[in-house]
């Protein structure tokens, strides 16, 4: 008799369920994020703002994202995170009605700070930091930096594919014959229906992995040194992620090269299909080489490519190095996300997930409106200079304060 046939599985060896559901909603948010991103400074073009504007609306969305997630993660020792989450998936409900009904600048600010609109192709959301907790529970130790990467993958993928529907409101146009404004308010009701689709899968997490820790006075302990340096230095990569944050790298491309919004959303499918596909490649990396390494030796000729697409003459050389840059990008982030868990305590690592996010959020906020201004006076893409600039040096910073501290799988036997 012949065995079975094995069935594929995507997961890891031994993941806990709960994982599975987790990816499935990292996949819903990565969709609403990709058209979202795309649509935001269209949206509020349409409305008649200028790009100063823009990216103080685009800084209000990273400003509300890292309050939200501080709050979250300062809370989440206490709380059990899968009604958290439920929480900030009926926030994002609200978010994409809201942002349906209003026009007014000052509302849209307000709705920006309060709410969970994503302007970059990352997870820089109150959503991050508690599924990285409970994705970390979920699997061991050797197979930890490998679901990080799936984890990755989805929202990249996923987020590439959202890019690409950006698209949808020029085909309400045509089919429907809605106006402009309309169609792309449309897709902000879209966003919220993905939020209530995702409370309720959220309300399927299986509670034996999501168990309350021991009380503790603090949510961090022992770590607390190495969590805040690493969030300084994230905080820089942050700051220069934000003056190129896809909105905003959006907004200058229909400016200096008259971009439909049809061509760029199939430019971000393609950056984010790249993204997603190397970031396959973090996992057997960093058991190579460690994951500072892969870090860092991923992400610096990436930053190098974006410092020299403002210098390409023409929209194909542009895109040249902006796909090279997306083949490295993102191969960091899971690797990132797994060396943060790994260097902390398991009670602690809710808390340094949102420690190590939340100035990145705060950091990143602040940048948009700079990128905006700069825009405003020149289409060069300044912008894109100083981000490459900033995050090589951020590289070179990271390499030389952790180089020498290892999470225990990398450490050597006593």
């Amino acid at each position: 008799m012949s065995a079975a046939p094995t069935r594929f599985n995507f997961l890891p060896p031994g993941t806990h369920p709960n994982a599975r559901t987790i990816l499935w909603t990292r996949g819903l948010r990565a969709f609403a994020d990709g058209f979202v991103s795309l649509l935001l400074p269209y949206y509020l073009t349409l409305l008649g703002y200028h790009a100063f504007e823009i990216g103080l609306i685009i800084a209000a969305t990273l400003l509300g994202s890292g309050g939200l997630t501080l709050t979250a993660g300062l809370l989440a020792h206490r709380y059990r995170q899968h009604a958290m989450l439920a929480g900030a998936a009926l926030l994002m409900t609200f978010t994409g009605v809201a942002f349906m009904a209003a026009t007014g600048f000052w509302p849209l600010l307000l709705i920006a700070i309060v709410g969970t609109v994503n302007p970059s192709s990352g997870d820089a959301s109150v959503f991050g930091p508690l599924e990285q907790s409970l994705l970390t529970r979920a699997v061991d130790a050797s197979h930890r930096t490998a679901l990080f990467a799936r984890y990755s993958v989805i929202g990249s993928l996923v987020g590439a594919i959202g890019a690409q529907s950006a698209a949808a409101p020029e085909l309400l146009q045509q089919s429907l014959g809605l106006p402009p404004l309309q169609a792309v308010q449309a897709m902000f009701g879209l966003y919220g229906v993905l939020g209530m689709i995702s409370f309720f899968i959220y309300r399927q997490l299986k509670p034996d992995n999501d168990v309350l820790p021991e009380p503790a006075a603090s949510p961090l302990g022992k770590s607390r040194k190495t969590v805040y340096r690493l969030a300084m230095l994230f905080s820089l990569d942050s700051f220069a992620g934000g003056l190129a944050v896809q909105s905003l790298l959006a907004l200058w491309l229909l400016q200096r090269f008259d971009l439909s919004l049809t061509a760029a959303g199939t430019i971000f499918f393609w950056t984010g299909l790249l993204s997603a596909l190397s970031q396959l490649a973090a996992a057997p990396l960093a058991r190579r080489i460690g994951l500072i390494n892969t870090m860092v030796f991923t992400h610096l000729p990436a930053n190098l490519f974006l410092l020299l697409v403002p210098f390409m003459p023409t929209l194909p050389l542009a895109l040249l190095f902006l796909m090279l840059r997306s083949m490295l990008s993102q191969m960091d982030v899971p690797a990132r996300s797994s060396y943060v868990m790994a260097v902390v305590t398991p009670g602690e690592r809710a808390a340094a997930a949102s420690v190590t996010a939340v100035p990145r959020s705060l950091a990143a906020a602040a940048s948009p409106a700079v990128a905006g201004w700069m825009l405003s006076t020149s289409v060069f893409g300044w912008p894109l200079v100083l981000c490459g600039a900033l995050k090589i040096t951020y590289d070179l910073l990271l390499l030389y304060q952790f180089r020498h501290v290892r999470p225990p799988e990398e450490s050597p036997p006593p």
